[in-house]
């Protein structure tokens, strides 16, 4: 029986090590909601004084985005949608909704379709369709937050071309996704909360319809939490001071 040499046995080891280190340095180039290294991708704003933007993405989602709607209008709340054009179609009400009531929509995408934004051709398409769609609701927004945050070199020039500049933002918590307890979210949110903060919630799930019942229990209590304690709520374009639509 033979036995591997000490470089072969480390070998293995060393090269998952790489790959492991180079898929870190990739996400944070291209995914992390503070690297600049693509173009300008603001994540928070400077102001110091108690002011947050809250967010919600992948929506309209019925009930949810309707819920959410509710909980605003009663609280007296504005915030910023950034909306994917599949799901604007099938919920068009809901978007015109969002907008007579003050709030702020952002393009999101057509599909949210992970492979349709990591090259140039598909990511124009997809921005060109989703503000196709928003179009259909009467909309030209000037705000584009990429799905997943997920920037390519080339999505500043995609971006000019269609008038959009990217938002970024803080995600609430890294498993709303798998909707826990609302109390979970929200202590993720509030943990990160701060003058300035740009908070990101998701209302839909990738432009599709999914339960969001945690997300909406858990943005009551972020709210009325930040309310007493002094916080004043803004959309997205007053946070950064750009125009919300062209």
């Amino acid at each position: 029986m033979t036995t591997r040499s000490f470089p072969q046995a480390c070998r293995l080891p060393a090269i998952a090590a790489g790959a492991t280190a180079v898929a870190g340095i990739s996400y944070w180039l291209g995914m992390s909601p503070y690297s600049q290294v693509f173009g300008r991708f603001p994540y928070r704003g400077t102001t110091t004084d108690k002011t947050v933007a809250l967010t919600f993405d992948d929506g309209p989602n019925e009930p949810y985005t309707s819920m959410l709607a509710d909980l605003l209008k009663s609280r007296d709340v504005r915030a910023t949608f950034f909306q994917v054009g599949r799901a604007v179609l099938r919920y068009p009400e809901v978007t015109r909704r969002i907008v007579d009531e003050g709030h702020v929509v952002g393009c999101h995408g057509f599909t949210h379709e992970f492979t349709n934004y990591l090259s140039r051709r598909t990511l124009t398409a997809d921005v060109r369709q989703g503000m196709d769609a928003l179009a259909t609701v009467g909309l030209r927004p000037a705000l584009y937050r990429p799905p997943w945050l997920l920037r390519i070199p080339s999505m500043e020039n995609v971006l000019k071309a269609q008038g959009l500049r990217a938002v970024s933002g803080e995600f609430c918590h890294a498993l709303e996704v798998f909707q826990p307890r609302p109390e979970v979210i929200a202590n993720g949110a509030l943990a990160k909360a701060r003058p300035g903060s740009i908070i990101i919630f998701h209302d839909g799930f990738d432009g599709h319809d999914g339960n969001r019942a945690s997300t909406v229990a858990a943005a009551e209590m972020v709210i009325d939490r930040l309310a007493r304690d002094g916080y004043r709520f803004v959309t997205v374009d007053e946070m950064l001071a750009i125009p919300a639509y062209q």
